[in-house]
């Protein structure tokens, strides 16, 4: 931040973002340092302060590099419930936690996943095109006119890719439940833009074995996933798996299988580049097969090792609840644009000071919270 003012007030947000009991709102942030008058100060420092939010991101992201690199990046979408629909970018929206249509906004997290923790690092608020089409919420908001419409998949993908070009930092595997998602616009995006993927998919996806297992009458046959996986059940491996838990988690022996496979015909056309991909099996021991599918490019590592990395979801989801809930990252109870980024980032950092002072919630009541 390039004022002493604004360093001071960015250090007060996020110590009551730390601090704070209950809802990080700036009026209970503002109750620990001076009532009313500090109240509009950090108002102003939020939604009206000229403070760019993208270096501090970024510096955010190059200090956790230092101290703990990143394995992978994992995409996490996050709805914040709102009761009116005055909030930027508030619209109709399904949640899948409660299984119901409500007012939310929508945005989607990169979050850098190290063998430690994980930690958000850049956030894109999703607008719907009635947001971005309205002349008046626009300008009320303060939306950029850069600001264009995208689905919820390329908004996630466009954080990454931000990162992954502009802020100096390693290439790292982007990890993401695409079970919902165009799973062909998604590896053309990330293709394109040589980063590799781990993408969970769907049962349905079409998809066709181009590599030895699968017997000769159906390769090159293009077929669900789940019907090439069940095919592929003579392939099957235990692996050792661990999951997230107290002192390491549970350790126990799955299965996993995985196939050379390529995209429809149709849809590999369009792909600027057609890395070999792989689909990867997941189950258990007596249970149902395939309980996971996953698409990759990574070809390079055993599936053990790939399935280590599928579990990153469940770290973020560990410490989304544990954590970033907890420092308020949907507390955010303002109007405009750049007031929920620069929330956001602060949030980020509060996370960041909390997993790394080792503040954060024990492992065994996150679990409960999830």
């Amino acid at each position: 931040m390039p004022r002493s003012d604004q360093r001071r007030r960015g250090l007060e947000y996020v110590r009551g973002l730390l601090g704070v009991e209950g809802r990080k709102s700036i009026r209970n942030i503002s109750s620990l340092f001076g009532g009313e008058a500090a109240e509009q100060s950090l108002h102003h420092f939020i939604s009206g302060s000229t403070w760019d939010w993208e270096p501090v991101r970024r510096s955010l992201a190059r200090h956790l590099e230092e101290i703990s690199p990143a394995r992978a990046y994992v995409l996490r979408p996050m709805v914040i419930p709102k009761a009116g629909d005055s909030s930027v970018g508030v619209d109709r929206r399904f949640c899948p936690s409660r299984g119901q249509m409500m007012n939310a906004q929508q945005a989607v997290g990169v979050w850098a996943v190290s063998d430690e923790h994980s930690t958000p690092i850049n956030w894109r608020l999703h607008l719907p095109e009635t947001w971005l089409d309205d002349k008046t919420r626009r300008r009320r908001a303060a939306i950029p006119e850069s600001v264009l419409p995208e689905t919820l998949d390329q908004a996630g993908i466009e954080a990454y890719l931000d990162v992954a070009r502009n802020w100096g930092l390693p290439m790292r595997p982007v990890v993401m439940d695409a079970r919902e998602s165009d799973v062909a616009g998604a590896v053309r995006l990330l293709q394109a833009a040589d980063a590799l993927m781990l993408l969970r998919v769907s049962t349905n996806l079409r998809l066709a074995a181009v590599g030895p297992g699968i017997s000769r009458t159906a390769a090159g046959a293009e077929m669900a996933a789940h019907q090439l996986m069940l095919m592929a059940r003579p392939l099957r491996q235990p692996v050792i798996q661990r999951q997230p838990g107290p002192g390491g988690g549970a350790v126990h022996t799955g299965l996993t299988a995985t196939v050379r496979v390529r995209l429809p015909r149709r849809t590999a056309r369009r792909l600027s580049s057609q890395r070999d991909l792989l689909l990867l099996g997941v189950g258990e021991n007596g249970g149902r097969w395939p309980a996971e599918l996953w698409l990759t490019d990574i070809t390079d590592l055993r599936p053990a090792q790939l399935l280590r990395m599928s579990r990153f979801i469940d770290r973020v989801d560990l410490d989304f609840a544990g954590v970033a809930e907890r420092v308020g990252i949907r507390d955010f109870s303002g109007r405009s644009y750049r007031g929920w980024h620069r929330h956001a980032t602060l949030a980020s950092a509060a996370h960041a000071i909390a997993v790394l002072s080792g503040t954060a919630e024990p492992e065994t009541e996150v679990a409960k919270a999830s």
